[in-house]
């Protein structure tokens, strides 16, 4: 009978532990990441790209050039490979990544416009 009841008290010591609110964890990472349905982001993305290998953020900047110029589009896309950082007094652009830093949005585009008409085109394979 103490057997019974040893065994008995073990299980459900165990189901109580696993009706925790918290996944399972691998080190500081849950064992499955589970994302409800209709929950992903729908956020614009840049250029369309190709599924499997990533694009370079160059390769994405000049896919931006396919949108017409000076429209909001086109900015957008921009804004979604690199997140603007308006500052109050920018310094001049050295690069791409500074241009984040202009406030006003016809400075922004007509810097990133600048960087990618400049960065040169490689072959696709």
């Amino acid at each position: 009978m103490r057997m019974i009841l040893a065994v008995a008290a073990v299980l459900y010591s165990a189901s109580a532990f696993a009706q925790t609110d918290k996944p399972p964890m691998v080190g500081d990472k849950p064992l499955v990441q589970v994302q409800a349905k209709g929950t992903k982001e729908t956020a614009a993305k840049p250029a369309a790209a190709p599924k499997g290998k990533p694009q370079s953020i160059a390769a994405r900047l000049q896919a931006c050039l396919d949108l017409d110029d000076g429209t909001k589009d086109r900015l957008n896309c921009y804004d979604a490979i690199i997140p603007p950082a308006p500052k109050p007094k920018p310094a001049k652009a050295k690069g791409y990544a500074d241009c984040r830093f202009f406030k006003e949005e016809d400075e922004r585009l007509a810097c990133f416009n600048g960087f990618a008409e400049s960065i040169p085109k490689l072959p696709k394979t």
